[in-house]
């Protein structure tokens, strides 16, 4: 139940940019600074599986703010935001109490909800209701500096992403995401979240060829109103893990960001692709991190 003076709605596609600031208004609170993009938010809002009337919940203050929104995707997972200004009020309790239900109304036997270490009451929320922890996502940074040699492994070339191997693109990302994904998502879902966005930067993104074969790709982003270039994906075939595919493409990209006056490279792992030891190889550091919380119903 919402506390008094607050009403709900669905979302809309014109609603992403007041998402987007009450997101970036909870970073700015715990972190000192907004790492969440817009068009992000505007490409969650337009997955193909998504129906917005039902699996999105829009709280409102008297005065027309945006207090606190959830969405569910595909039952299982939800994400619940409030702005700090109505911290406290039991909005977040009323949003995740909508989740739930909605999760067990299409039949899901579980939810999850990833929610930033740092916030300690929507934490305490999840472990009183007997959520546990699943996974664990690190956003890792890499500070630019003028780039070097290239070392590229013999027999390998680089590229920037060429859309007419797009879809080569997808199967090699979600061939390779698939190993610890449980849903693999339509080229149409990736796109949108992918190389469809704004921010998408092709001439950042690097893909691998050994001879005319793709055996690994970065996507990269561009995020607005920072010095940061974002690695959103990086995939490697995997008979081609462990020589140096990763690393030359990672420094393709982070030389390109390095162009184009990006101080940082930052992306962020997920604790089951087992890639955090690779990545701090490759000269990342933690940053900051997000917990993954499951409850069964």
């Amino acid at each position: 139940m919402l506390p008094q003076g607050f009403a709900s709605r669905s979302a809309t596609i014109d609603d992403a940019d007041a998402i987007y600031r009450l997101m970036a208004a909870g970073e700015i609170r715990w972190h000192g600074r907004a790492e969440v993009a817009a068009d992000a938010v505007a490409a969650d809002l337009q997955r193909p599986e998504l129906d917005r009337e039902r699996d999105t919940l829009l709280v409102e203050a008297a005065n027309g703010d945006l207090a606190g929104w959830a969405w569910l995707h595909l039952a299982k997972r939800a994400q619940i935001d409030v702005h700090p200004s109505y911290w406290g009020l039991g909005i977040g309790t009323a949003l995740l109490d909508w989740a739930e239900g909605r999760s067990r109304e299409e039949g899901s036997e579980w939810l999850a909800q990833a929610v930033d270490d740092a916030d300690k009451a929507g934490t305490d929320l999840l472990r009183s209701r007997g959520y546990e922890v699943l996974a664990t996502n690190w956003l890792l940074e890499r500070p630019i500096t003028t780039p070097g040699p290239r070392n590229v492994p013999a027999g390998v070339t680089l590229s920037r992403y060429d859309e007419a191997r797009a879809h080569e693109v997808y199967e090699l990302i979600e061939g390779a995401f698939s190993e610890f994904q449980q849903r693999r998502k339509s080229y149409d879902e990736w796109s949108r979240l992918t190389v469809e966005r704004s921010t998408f930067r092709p001439d950042a993104s690097t893909l691998a060829y050994a001879d005319d074969e793709l055996i690994g790709a970065v996507i990269a982003l561009d995020l607005p109103e920072t010095d940061e270039g974002y690695v959103q994906q990086l995939a490697v075939r995997a008979d081609q893990r462990g020589n140096g595919v990763a690393r030359a493409m990672l420094d393709d990209t982070c030389a390109e960001f390095h162009r184009l006056g990006r101080r940082d490279c930052i992306l962020w792992t997920h604790s089951g692709t087992g890639a955090l030891g690779m990545y701090e190889r490759l000269g990342m550091r933690v940053r900051r991190s997000t917990t993954v919380y499951r409850r069964t119903h």
